[in-house]
Formats: C-alpha cells, sequence, structure tokens
C-alpha cells in the first residue's frame, strides 16, 4: 500500500520482506511535549505518546497528582496559589471591617 505523505518529514526503514523484497515501513512522528501554559517550559510527568496511547495507560501514568498538572507548570502552579491565597485573604479582611 503506497504511503499518503512520501515527504522527507516522515521518516523511513527499509526492510526485508519474507520473500525477499526490499520496501519501506513508514515510522508515525512524535507527539510534542506538552507545554505551560503561562511560561511555555516543557512538563515534566507527562508521556510523550499519542492521544490512543495514553488513554490506554492507567491514571497515574498520564500526569503528575497535583492541581493543574497539564496545564501549568510547578513554578507557575506556586506562582497562581499564592496570588489566590493573597486575593482571598485581602477579601477577609476588607470583608470584616
Amino acid at each position: 500500500m503506497k504511503q499518503i505523505f512520501e515527504t522527507k518529514s516522515v521518516k523511513r526503514k527499509a526492510t526485508r520482506t519474507p520473500g525477499g523484497k526490499l520496501v519501506y515501513n513508514y515510522r508515525k512522528k512524535k507527539v510534542k511535549t506538552a507545554t505551560c501554559s503561562n511560561c511555555k517550559a516543557k512538563l515534566g510527568g507527562i508521556p510523550r505518546l499519542r492521544q490512543f496511547e495514553i488513554n490506554k495507560l492507567p491514571k497515574t501514568k498520564k500526569r503528575p497528582e497535583r492541581p493543574y498538572s497539564g496545564v501549568l507548570c510547578a513554578k507557575c502552579l506556586e506562582e497562581a496559589i499564592k496570588e489566590k491565597l493573597a486575593t482571598t485573604t485581602k477579601v477577609e479582611k476588607d470583608g470584616s471591617n
């Protein structure tokens, strides 16, 4: 079967069939790494797999166990939590007067 995307960006590997014929096997492209929505840093702990492969993984292997785990990096999450705490304490102090 002829591939649709016969471009240089698609990686190929030459393999020999049992009949002795030399054919190309086309490799799948790797998925981009997940990035933080604030600082665009690469997120650790999230696998570089296609969606159907991620669906087969157990929940603990899909992402870290913390809030905003697939969206924010640890530094940005810490800043967001501090901002949220600061605003809630400010609202509480203003409401008590």
